[in-house]
């Protein structure tokens, strides 16, 4: 196992003991320190904060909103989404000489060791420290040019990251944590009749994913042997796979934040997946919704305690900090079992993080960022939970994510801005206004868009077009896309002005999600 048992650190075992009073005094040092009491003083402190803080990414979409809840919060990003007109964005202008991206890591490293970025770090530097930094992805070189500027990366270790995020190593947790998965068996595949005999206890309906791999892009369904020889060049390459039973599911998000005095939760999403109208992939995450009723009580309360279960359990293996947990709920029984662990910030993060019940309290995004502020604080779990989890205190939203379904590469001469466009009684959209923030959305006439592609880039399979946001529901009751999510799809796209391109060799990017 590549991960080991923590004790409490002497920060959190203090935080524990802390008498009810604000302010305690250690004999050694003797000065007084002060201990946060819950919430107010959180949202205080980080009102007051004076340590530079970033998230570093291709985007700003995972942590938007973020700078309005802490003083001196940057976002350094690759792609400038608002072109300019975000106040706390800063995107290099110059491209320097870099080897084709592969994926977010190479990103982040590239933003890490160009010129502009390192002299934007040091007009913003305290001292010898830089500050602390969040990432969506990243790896050991990006621990080392962080280090080398003096920046502190405010998650667990990239080492301990990637186990987690290692799908066969999540249903270990999972068991570990006493939480249900898909029936499932974790084996190396030879071929198709060494899966047949590793799953016969599954039967011949199957879902195949490997160890990694984001937004469906190695997750196959397959029921025979053709199917399986599409697939077979993937499969057999890894040591070990997840082979699961195939189930009537419907999809689930549940986002949350393990804390040194538990583990916080945030409301049950549903998920929107392989919607051809968005992704080209079948088991494609492509957005999410959040509404009060989307779930019984029962489902809700049963999710809750799962993702406490498994909260605690990876802070038992050394984690700590914001996760995501995707749920499948089985349409025939009513069971509701583990899909997947996203060890980080995600693609629902925003929504999780600008629904009522974090505005009312902090965000989730607050809670893990506290985690790194080298200050004692103490905080009810158990009172914020049951808060977040009445009904009351969600509203309704839906955010799309869109991307280039075609088998093509085209060239983007023309594309639309961020900001608020409006939808008029006869269908016609158009843009509104400009505006940094989806609260800014006052109807389920309006929405934020984000743009990801713009003008001067290319569009290939999968690409990242945009995230379009609005209040209330893009799906049917029986998940399917409504015709309200259908008509802003549409017209999203209509809005991109492209040219194909003959020659697949351009290099056009990522083949994976900037987004999760």
């Amino acid at each position: 196992m590549a991960t080991k048992k923590t004790t409490p650190t002497k920060k959190a075992a203090s935080a524990k003991k802390a008498v009810p009073t604000k302010k305690r005094t250690t004999a050694k040092k003797s000065k007084t320190v002060e201990v946060l009491d819950g919430v107010p003083d959180i949202r205080r402190f980080f009102y007051k904060n004076e340590i530079p803080l970033y998230f570093i990414s291709a985007t700003n979409f995972n942590m938007l909103g973020t700078d309005e809840w802490i003083k001196g919060f940057k976002f350094i990003c690759n792609i400038e989404c608002f072109d300019g007109q975000h106040p706390n964005v800063f995107s290099p202008k110059e491209e320097i000489p870099h080897d084709d991206f592969t994926c977010i890591e190479d990103i982040n490293n590239y933003l890490l060791q160009h010129p502009e970025v390192q002299d934007y770090l040091k007009t913003r530097s305290t001292g010898k420290k830089a500050g602390k930094a969040m990432f969506l992805m990243f790896n050991e070189e990006t621990e080392k040019l962080a280090k080398k500027l003096g920046l502190e990366i405010m998650f667990p270790s990239a080492k301990m990251r990637t186990f987690l995020d290692n799908k066969v190593n999540t249903n270990r947790i999972a068991e570990r944590a006493g939480v249900p998965c898909v029936p499932y068996v974790l084996s190396r595949v030879k071929d198709y009749a060494h899966l047949c005999e590793v799953s016969k206890v599954l039967g011949k309906d199957l879902v195949i994913q490997t160890p990694f791999g984001d937004s469906g892009h190695t997750t196959f369904f397959i029921t025979n042997e053709e199917e399986f020889k599409k697939h077979e060049e993937e499969i057999i390459k890894e040591k070990e796979v997840k082979i699961m039973k195939r189930i009537n599911c419907k999809g689930s998000a549940i986002e949350a934040c393990v804390t040194r005095h538990g583990t916080l939760v945030a409301p049950l999403m549903t998920e929107l997946v392989g919607f051809k109208e968005m992704t080209p992939y079948k088991g494609g995450w492509c957005g999410n919704e959040i509404y009060p009723d989307a779930f019984s009580p029962q489902l809700r309360k049963k999710a809750a305690k799962y993702t406490q279960l498994f909260g605690n359990q990876l802070r038992e293996e050394g984690y700590k900090g914001y996760f995501e947990l995707d749920f499948l709920i089985d349409q025939d029984n009513g069971e509701i079992y583990l899909g997947e662990l996203n060890p980080r910030v995600t693609g629902a993060s925003s929504i999780t993080n600008h629904a009522v019940f974090a505005l009312a309290d902090a965000p989730l995004s607050i809670f893990h960022i506290m985690e790194w502020m080298d200050v004692d604080y103490k905080l009810n779990v158990n009172a914020i939970n049951r808060r977040w989890a009445k009904q009351a205190n969600i509203d309704s939203w839906s955010q799309l994510i869109i991307k280039h379904t075609e088998d093509t590469v085209e060239y983007i001469s023309e594309a639309p801005k961020s900001g608020i466009y409006k939808m008029f009684d006869n269908g016609h959209i158009q843009f509104d206004r400009l505006d940094t923030h989806r609260r800014a959305v006052e109807t389920e006439q309006e929405a934020f868009f984000l743009h990801i592609s713009k003008k001067g880039d290319y569009l290939y399979e999968g690409a990242d077009i945009g995230i379009l946001v609005s209040r209330g529901r893009m799906m049917t009751d029986d998940f399917k896309l409504n015709d309200r999510a259908k008509q802003w799809i549409k017209v999203i796209r209509s809005k991109y002005v492209s040219q194909m391109v003959e020659d697949k060799r351009v290099p056009v990017g990522l083949t994976g999600s900037l987004t999760k």
